[in-house]
């Protein structure tokens, strides 16, 4: 089992933010559409079983996803979102990638662009900190739980790592390939996860706080307040007092 994480407190965030802007329907739906077109069968398909697992986690009705997969399967050759990612750095030197749909990359590179800049960030180059995250399925669980019980039976479920986070609730790390696998073989058990996603996952921290911490929170709003940004992920670990 590995040490301690920092990604309960600033994963606790984002969700607050995306909740209390409404994003999250509109970002799920388009990861729904966006996902369909490899293929329409969530069997087959393990992005489109991911993105309908997220959905239904957050109350989303069948009907709604089945016209997102719909509108991808059909979706017209001039109006396809193409996805990309922005790389950079924000206040304190904290990692930033940036994923987005657009249809138009000019206008999404200027807003993304602009967000950095007006904050205290800059926007860098492709590679310039992805190696400083890994894409990783990631299931959180209550610290009530038994950690002998919940590692043995991830282990078992073919889970790559188990790590205490700092408010004590367990982190089970496992391979996108096998997120839902993991997901399922868990719930069997009665071992239900408190949240579960495949996300970019940091393999080192930057400290904020005090008026860089409100610098950072500042360029992450704006980030996410952008109209074709999907997801933000960045190394920051905030203290609580910020």
């Amino acid at each position: 089992m590995a040490g301690h994480s920092k990604w309960a407190n600033t994963k606790h965030r984002k969700a607050a933010q995306d909740a209390k802007k409404g994003k999250i329907f509109t970002r799920l739906i388009r990861e729904i559409t966006v996902a369909a077109r490899s293929g329409a069968d969530p069997e087959s398909n393990s992005r489109l079983r991911t993105a309908i697992h997220m959905a239904l986690n957050h109350n989303m009705t069948k009907d709604t996803i089945e016209r997102a997969i719909k509108r991808g399967i059909g979706a017209e050759d001039g109006n396809q979102l193409e996805q990309v990612r922005y790389e950079g750095y924000g206040p304190g030197g904290v990692a930033v990638i940036v994923d987005c749909f657009t249809d138009n990359r000019t206008r999404t590179v200027g807003e993304v662009r602009h967000a950095f800049n007006k904050n205290g960030g800059n926007l860098g180059t492709d590679g310039s900190v992805a190696y400083l995250f890994k894409e990783q399925g990631v299931l959180q669980f209550a610290a009530s739980l038994s950690e002998d019980v919940l590692m043995n039976a991830a282990l078992d479920a073919g889970a790559e790592d188990i790590i205490r986070n700092d408010d004590q609730t367990f982190l089970v790390l496992t391979s996108p390939q096998n997120f839902n696998t993991v997901l399922q073989d868990l719930a069997t058990k009665d071992l239900q996860a408190l949240s579960a996603e495949v996300t970019m996952l940091p393999s080192t921290y930057v400290p904020l706080s005090g008026e860089l911490a409100e610098k950072f929170f500042k360029m992450m709003d704006a980030l996410e307040d952008l109209d074709d940004v999907q997801n933000v992920y960045a190394n920051a670990s905030i203290e609580e007092n910020s």
